[in-house]
């Protein structure tokens, strides 16, 4: 599983950013998403779980953010944007130290993902009494989820059954299909039983896939719309 990620975002690390500015609308309500939910870093040590190609850090001060990142392909080009990457590799093989970090964010990779449990688990000892564990994803519920499973399990979005229904530039094939997704309920219920009892949950993308590129979305509070979910889980 580890080396199936690494490998399929090893060759389009250039196609994800394009993906992203070419739908730059979608873009700003992600990272509109993103800035809200990581409020202020000032003076905070955070962690980037999964940083891909520091496209979103490239937005804040990332003197803080360390990442870890399977792909070298992604991680370098995060590097130039300013992330200290502090490993090459799947998160299950790295060593954290406890009581470390302010924050700890997934931002998309808990979708590449098979097992949920020990990653947080792992992440919450890493974090500072009252740090943030924080997951942004597509959920697997959402019509984007839909979207992608769809074309993961059809091998194409091409098809006669989805005409009329997707944006002009999907997200990309093989990434969307070497993807696991995970529902938000499914995320909530594996911190509940890791010991979380404090939640907030903000959402994006509450349009349907063809039309989130028209305009950027604000941010609204909830995860039952959204097809961009936010889930901060305090330690």
């Amino acid at each position: 599983m580890g080396m199936d990620v690494k490998q399929k975002f090893d060759g389009y690390a250039d196609q994800y950013d394009e993906w992203f500015m070419k739908n730059d609308k979608l873009f700003t309500s992600e990272l509109r998403l993103f800035l809200k939910v990581l409020g202020n870093i000032e003076g905070k040590r955070l962690l980037s779980v999964g940083c891909g190609s520091g496209l979103f850090e490239s937005y804040i001060d990332c003197s803080n953010v360390e990442g870890i990142e399977p792909s070298e392909d992604m991680g370098k080009i995060a590097e130039k944007r300013g992330v200290n990457v502090i490993k090459y590799g799947m998160i299950e093989d790295v060593d954290l130290p406890e009581n470390t970090y302010d924050i700890i964010y997934f931002n998309g990779s808990s979708s590449y993902m098979e097992d949920l449990t020990p990653v947080y688990k792992k992440s919450l000892r890493a974090l500072v009494e009252g740090g943030k564990l924080i997951l942004l994803d597509v959920p697997k519920e959402s019509a984007f989820g839909f979207m992608y499973l769809l074309g993961k399990s059809l091998g194409t979005y091409d098809h006669p059954y989805l005409e009329g229904t997707m944006p002009e530039l999907p997200y990309p094939l093989a990434l969307a299909s070497s993807g696991v997704w995970h529902s938000t309920e499914e995320k909530i219920e594996v911190l509940k039983n890791l010991g979380i009892k404090d939640f907030e949950f903000y959402q994006t993308l509450v349009k349907n896939p063809l039309y989130t590129n028209e305009e950027p979305e604000e941010v609204s509070e909830g995860y039952k719309s959204g097809g961009y979910v936010a889930i901060i889980a305090k330690k």
